[in-house]
């Protein structure tokens, strides 16, 4: 996509709302689901390694949903301030954010990677590791070690979304999928690495994604907005706008590790290690069913912003309200799909006789937990209008509210008070998303309609 692409794109957010969020929806439902399917994949192959690997790449997960997390948060908060600065028709200071995005992004990946290495062998044994720690270390070790590269290259799409542009890093997602999907089987099984050949299979997969970002910024230099030193000037205002969402996007999708390592906990109180197998696996089948849903709220945050800086309220209300309805839509179709060939799905990670006696559980997970899938439409689209116009924080708190409040809540309330153990916390995650993202939906609407007024 070339420059003058690139200016229609962001035209396209101020003059036709609808259009932008569907032209920009579409690429990231694609790329978001590739990236989604070859983690399936990953799971898949790890799972041939037995029940014992597949649960301890799975404790992993929260502590790596940690490195996405920051990652993606700070692209959100990036994507937030350069739409609004378009949206004032302000070029230089986007230019100027983009190169800020890309610093602040360097200099908290580095810190966040220290941490996490120091601190993860607790970690894994507060979340309830036990004989699996052994293989949740291998993997989480060399993930950890090129972090930088997972963090950076999930913010850098944040510079992409934020001028309109959502085609290259689907591209940059595709490539690196395939390459992923190719290695798995190489790494962990013809070399005989196990666990780690997935992990170093995973990290060259985001190298790659990282050179070809270099590529276009760098080499073929025809993006809109040009990261370049030599169009940075430290200004307050700028990082004060992409760390005022950044930050707090980062922190919700934190709070969604930290939701992630107390389920797994409930789970191994409950049950044993193999629900939390099933968990961390059917999590996977569940974030490629919702994929689109936040496909489409990651769209929002851009169409959001460039209306909020232009001014053109009544847009944002319509880019919500439109963003809402086809959200539901999908959510109600993947809810059906899934409950029907749950069984199917299940089988695929019985490849080996150690892992086949999750399958059964695994069914009954992805059977239930599609329940609440028509209201993440609403509640997620209604979260990220509050990182559209900038108000990260609340954002957080509408995550947080919905996962370590409702979500764990109700999880405890179920399985441990009332005593229905794994299917109670199964229930737990439902009740609680249901009932926040319709308390987040009317906030929202509140919210836009108080802007309006305004």
């Amino acid at each position: 996509m070339q420059s003058n692409d690139n200016s229609k794109s962001v035209d396209t957010m101020l003059g036709n709302p609808k259009k932008a969020l569907i032209s920009m929806s579409i690429p990231l439902i694609v790329s978001l689901l590739i990236t989604s399917f070859y983690n399936l994949i990953d799971a898949a192959w790890v799972s041939g390694l037995g029940a014992d690997a597949l649960a301890g790449v799975g404790f992993f997960t929260p502590v790596f949903m940690i490195l996405v997390g920051f990652g993606n948060g700070l692209g959100s908060g990036a994507a937030f301030a350069i739409s609004k600065y378009l949206g004032e028709e302000n070029k230089i200071k986007a230019n100027n954010a983009s190169i800020h995005s890309i610093l602040i992004d360097i200099v908290l990946s580095i810190i966040i990677t220290i941490l996490l290495l120091i601190f993860l062998n607790p970690i894994l044994s507060l979340m309830g590791a036990g004989q699996t720690i052994g293989y949740a270390t291998d993997y989480g070790v060399i993930i950890l070690v090129g972090s930088i590269f997972v963090i950076l290259s999930n913010a850098l799409y944040g510079i992409f979304r934020g001028e309109g542009d959502t085609k290259r890093p689907m591209y940059a997602m595709i490539a690196s999928a395939i390459l992923n999907m190719i290695l798995d089987p190489i790494f962990i099984y013809t070399l005989k690495l196990g666990v780690k050949g997935a992990a170093i299979a995973t990290l060259i997969s985001a190298i790659f994604v990282i050179l070809i970002l270099i590529y276009w910024f760098y080499i073929k230099k025809d993006t809109y907005l040009k990261p370049n030193l030599s169009n940075f000037k430290y200004e307050k205002d700028i990082s004060t706008d992409i760390v005022k969402v950044g930050i707090p996007a980062s922190i919700q999708l934190l709070n969604n590790a930290f939701f992630a390592a107390v389920f797994s906990a409930l789970l191994a109180f409950v049950g044993s290690t193999d629900s939390v197998a099933v968990y961390s696996t059917g999590w996977r089948v569940v974030i490629i069913g919702t994929t689109p849903l936040l496909a489409i709220g990651t769209a929002l945050i851009s169409v959001i912003a460039a209306n909020y800086g232009a001014k053109n309220y009544n847009n944002i209300q319509v880019a919500h309200r439109y963003a809402m309805k086809v959200s539901i839509v999908i959510g109600i179709i993947v809810a059906v799909l899934t409950n029907v060939f749950a069984g199917n799905i299940a089988s695929i990670f019985a490849s080996s006789e150690s892992s086949v006696r999750i399958a059964g559980e695994l069914t009954g997970f992805l059977s239930w937990i599609v329940i609440y899938y028509p209201t993440m439409g609403v509640g997620v689209a209604s979260t990220y209008v509050f990182q559209g116009i900038g108000k990260g924080i609340t954002a957080m708190f509408q995550t947080i509210m919905r996962e370590t409040g409702f979500t764990i809540f109700f999880a405890y309330l179920l399985a441990i008070v009332f005593g229905f153990g794994v299917w109670g916390a199964w229930m737990g995650i439902v009740l609680g998303e249901v009932v926040s993202n319709n308390i987040t939906m009317v906030w929202a609407d509140w919210e836009i309609k108080k802007l309006i007024e305004k």
